[in-house]
């Protein structure tokens, strides 16, 4: 089995009076990392998904979670968001049965984190679940083998069905990229017209590593700005896509409201366009390493509670770099992503004479290990 990081972390967390909530996409390895990690321990398993789960769990009282956990000692809800007012229900777990460990996963933001940030205000501990990483990957079979790997994952990703089986990710892609996609969002009163969902996602992974801009897009899906904000703020809070803003210091000529828009998932991206030619026979390879290696920064940051805002940066002159993170002090640092090992980099002048404190780094094939591993 292939290790999750965060498992030693969420275990370190167990039985101090608090409840453990997991985000993160659907189908992302959410339900496994827990229940590898309680393989050993007594447990009860509730899924909010089941009609009956939800009865029980909705509008409940103390008394009655007594009685449907019996001896247990630690209950995982799977699905929580599906379970109206659960925050509540949490809530009686850790304020009447503090005995008892529950672990809830969640594979919508939206719903998850509406529900219970009020409720668990200092009750909870939280953690978020992507599809494997760089790092966990090279724990499993090596450095070697991965780096091997790397054209593989920019065209199929790192979602654990398509890593482990191997074999028909085409086919596997397409089905997780339609029912992951959609099966929160259409859940969600906000959503209604899923047509224009549909190509809104398009839209949005033809444009990976390009600004974009809310009024162009609706024009060309047939819609209007507002719908595709709102539409784009729902993707991000289910774990589909995330947006990344323009750094903006006053710096004369640098653009103020910019903004980019990357896949969690390289292979979700591909599944919605149906593109999953080679990296040799493709025009958009540029777009598609910016977005895998932005988002296994991500990865790396979260898993490592590495406190960072990230960005991109450009003039109206455009000169540009792709990520800049400011850490603590405001510290910035500045990363150029190329996937040609002849291609030459310069960071633009106008960035170091006004920032001069930034690290720099380019970042290629060749040396991702020190990007997304240390």
């Amino acid at each position: 089995m292939i290790k999750r990081i965060l498992l030693n972390d969420i275990q370190r967390r167990l039985f101090q009076g608090k409840v453990i909530i997991l985000f993160g996409p659907r189908q992302c390895g959410k339900s496994t990392l827990i229940e590898d990690m309680l393989k050993d321990k007594e447990h009860l398993y509730l899924n909010g998904d089941d009609a009956d789960i939800r009865e029980q769990l909705t509008n409940t009282s103390a008394t009655r979670l007594k009685t449907i956990v019996g001896s247990y000692k630690i209950v995982f809800i799977d699905e929580a968001q599906r379970i109206p007012n659960i925050g509540l229900t949490l809530k009686l777990f850790t304020d009447q049965l503090k005995d008892i460990q529950v672990i809830a996963t969640g594979s919508s933001a939206f719903e998850l984190s509406s529900k219970v940030n009020e409720p668990l205000t200092d009750r909870k501990f939280e953690f978020m679940l992507y599809p494997f990483c760089f790092a966990e990957m090279v724990s499993y079979h090596g450095y070697i083998q991965e780096r091997r790997m790397l054209e593989h994952r920019l065209i199929y990703g790192y979602y654990p069905e398509i890593v482990t089986k191997g074999a028909d990710e085409k086919v596997l892609l397409k089905s997780l990229a339609g029912s992951y996609l959609y099966k929160d969002l259409l859940m969600l009163e906000q959503i209604k017209k899923p047509l224009i969902l549909e190509k809104l996602l398009k839209a949005l992974a033809l444009q990976v590593g390009s600004e974009i801009s809310y009024q162009e897009i609706a024009q060309t899906i047939g819609s209007d700005g507002k719908t595709v904000d709102k539409y784009i703020d729902l993707l991000e809070k289910t774990f589909v896509v995330f947006r990344l803003p323009a750094l903006n210091r006053n710096v004369r000529n640098e653009i103020k409201k910019g903004k980019k828009v990357y896949f969690y998932d390289c292979g979700i991206r591909n599944a919605i366009i149906n593109n999953f030619n080679a990296v040799t026979s493709r025009t958009d390879v540029g777009a598609l390493w910016e977005n895998y290696i932005i988002s296994e920064r991500m990865k790396f940051l979260s898993y490592n509670n590495i406190d960072a805002k990230q960005y991109f940066w450009r003039t109206t002159q455009q000169q540009e770099i792709d990520l800049i993170e400011e850490h603590e002090a405001g510290q910035l640092k500045a990363f150029e992503f190329k996937w040609g090992k002849n291609d030459k980099v310069r960071f633009p002048q106008t960035f170091t004479d006004n920032y001069p404190g930034a690290q720099t780094l380019v970042v290629s094939p060749d040396n991702l290990e020190a990007f997304v591993m240390k």
